[in-house]
């Protein structure tokens, strides 16, 4: 019984077979047929190939959410020099509070401004690179995967000349709180003062002015190494000792989720204007160099996306198909008009004959006379 039972399952599956067996003997091979059949492997395995390397590919993917952060402090790091003595100048920050942040961890360094052969081929290179970001913003992805989680990069040395240096240069980082600022540059120490906010200009000589200045880096947040800021590179000359540079910064709170690196970082976009402070035609201000910063309610989360290996396999299987369908057909095709032009007279045309006139068969019936066609 058990027998009879699995003859009957086995019997059963077999009608259920969706790809009959035909016998060889049955299949007839054709010169065409082999041919259509290898350029139809080698589209496959190119397409295959091809495909593989789209599900090698990654892509960012970016969500907006609201940022509830508000406690915890932000840091800037900069990187500036500019074309005056250490002693002439001070940076700080003062927020919206009127609150002036310490700039302790700033550093000042007596540089020359002017920049060695390798360094200004460097900045030239990273200034090409700022004009395509601002054309191809999909180079940003590219950024973002490069970027690696580890120590700031070190900060460069000193030139050393016998000459004494005629610029400084002031880099470091500051802890701020997360509203708008202002941090600037301008003559003279900043001093505490229980009425706002004053800087010693008085003691520095007019004639010594020159805000000349070049951006190796500013950034907000934790420094990535690979990530290129909108105003690194940046360098303005001027000829007037009374200039005032102003930046208008929007910064964007960033969480960078990457095979690479996880991170809390910030973008930002800038807006800048310079002006000649010149009071008697009505152009007041202070000399100096003012990076206003605002700090967006929106936070971007940027995530690093690979295909899925379900989906590579559902396309591979679409391809395979779909070529061997489509091959298949249009050879189908082809060779039906290939017999219909040059077969013609074998494809269902019929052949008219000439019959003898109506007689009596050997069986008594009656043939009728006329012609008559024979396929």
């Amino acid at each position: 019984m058990r027998r009879i039972s699995r003859k009957k399952a086995l019997t059963l599956v077999k009608e259920l077979d969706a790809f009959p067996k035909v016998p060889e003997s049955y299949v007839e091979t054709t010169a065409s047929g082999g041919t259509v059949s290898l350029v139809a492997f080698s589209l496959m395995a190119v397409l295959a190939f091809l495909e593989f390397f789209v599900y090698r590919n990654t892509w960012m993917n970016y969500e907006y959410e609201v940022d509830k952060d508000f406690t915890s402090k932000l840091r800037i790091n900069v990187d500036i020099t500019v074309a005056m003595r250490c002693q002439y100048i001070g940076a700080d920050v003062l927020d919206l509070a009127e609150t002036m942040v310490a700039s302790d961890d700033l550093k000042y360094e007596p540089v020359k401004f002017e920049l060695p052969p390798e360094r200004k081929l460097w900045q030239m290179t990273l200034l090409h690179i700022q004009e395509r970001l601002r054309v191809e913003h999909s180079l940003q992805n590219v950024l973002f995967k490069s970027a690696m989680k580890g120590p700031a990069p070190a900060q460069r040395e000193s030139d050393d000349d016998s000459s004494s240096p005629s610029a400084c240069r002031i880099h470091g980082h500051m802890y701020v709180n997360k509203v708008a600022g202002n941090f600037h540059i301008t003559i003279g120490k900043s001093i505490p003062h229980p009425r706002g906010h004053a800087h010693l200009a008085a003691l520095v000589s007019h004639d010594s002015y020159n805000f000349s200045h070049r951006i190796d880096h500013l950034s907000f947040g934790e420094e990535i190494p690979g990530l290129i800021n909108p105003l690194d590179g940046t360098e303005k000359i001027t000829a007037d000792a009374n200039h005032m540079f102003q930046y208008f910064i929007t910064i964007v709170p960033t969480k960078l989720n990457t095979y690479k690196v996880s991170a809390e970082t910030h973008q930002y976009s800038v807006t800048e204007r310079e002006r000649v402070i010149n009071h008697a035609a009505g152009s007041h201000g202070v000399s100096g160099i003012f990076m206003k910063y605002d700090i967006s309610s929106l936070m971007v989360r940027v995530t690093e996306q690979h295909m899925p290996l379900w989906q590579f396999l559902v396309r591979l299987c679409g391809i395979i198909g779909g070529i061997f369908s489509t091959t298949g057909m249009i050879h189908g095709m082809v060779g039906y008009v290939v017999d219909v032009v040059c077969c013609r007279f074998q494809m269902g045309v019929y052949k008219r004959m000439d019959a003898p006139p109506s007689e009596q068969g050997d069986d008594g019936q009656f043939v009728p006379t006329g012609s008559y066609c024979e396929e």
